[in-house]
């Protein structure tokens, strides 16, 4: 199995807008979670804009689109395109949480994601400590090789960590909660980019992660939940949160 094939961050290279209108949506999109914009207010109109920066009408409405799909702003006939309350972003979607970080996290945002882990990924871990089967054991195993040949410094370390905490998701076998893999993960590998790269933090994660697949393998739930919250208490200060 190839990490990278699912790190989030490959995939965000692989979503660089390359369409005019995903250019639009990704310029726009950043100005609006950076507070360029701010809820209530409108964006310019698509015949101003369309002048000003030299694109098509039709390119800047499918931007507006695409924005919309993501929450980030609505539409009403003869009042314009405004930007709608951050209650309303879809704050989990990939290209929205790589704009907040290309924007600059605020302490409040990283806060919350990182509360987002602490509700989700400790009881994954319980889950899996009681449901995982042999082939989810080799896998995470794996991963965790790739981890620590790699370090975190690399990308290919990130997309190995990425995919151990994707394959405890899937270990707990609850749909409800394989459909927030993708996106729980990709907060993992903003955080560590961010934690690593940003703040040059250069802790060990490997005793965490270890703890946590060795309660896994031998089945104890609760120390699973216990390692796993431990887990995210010390990646949340790797990021400046503590």
């Amino acid at each position: 199995m190839n990490v990278m094939d699912d790190h989030p961050l490959s995939r965000a290279a692989a979503r660089a807008p390359r369409a005019i209108h995903d250019r639009i949506a990704h310029d726009l999109g950043v100005a609006i979670v950076s507070g360029r914009y701010q809820p209530g207010e409108m964006l310019p109109g698509e015949e101003r804009y369309s002048a000003e920066q030299g694109v098509s009408r039709t390119a800047y409405r499918e931007a507006v689109r695409v924005l919309s799909a993501k929450g980030l702003v609505y539409s009403r006939t003869k009042s314009g395109t405004r930007i709608n309350e951050r209650s309303r972003w879809n704050m989990l979607d990939l290209d929205v949480l790589a704009w907040m970080f290309e924007a600059g996290p605020t302490p409040e945002f990283l806060r919350d994601i990182f509360d987002l882990r602490m509700v989700v990924e400790p009881a994954a871990a319980q889950f899996a400590a009681l449901r995982r089967d042999v082939q989810d054991i080799s896998k995470m195993g794996h991963a965790l090789e790739e981890m620590r040949r790699f370090g975190l410094k690399t990308a290919e370390g990130r997309a190995a960590d990425q995919s151990f905490h994707r394959l405890v998701l899937f270990a707990a076998r609850n749909e409800s909660l394989i459909t927030l893999a993708t996106s729980v993960t990709a907060v993992v590998a903003w955080t560590t980019r961010f934690a690593r790269d940003e703040r040059q933090e250069s802790r060990d994660p490997m005793p965490d992660h270890d703890a946590v697949f060795e309660a896994i393998v031998r089945g104890d739930a609760e120390e699973a939940r216990l390692k796993m919250l431990a887990l995210i208490h010390n990646a949340s200060r790797d990021a400046g949160m503590l």
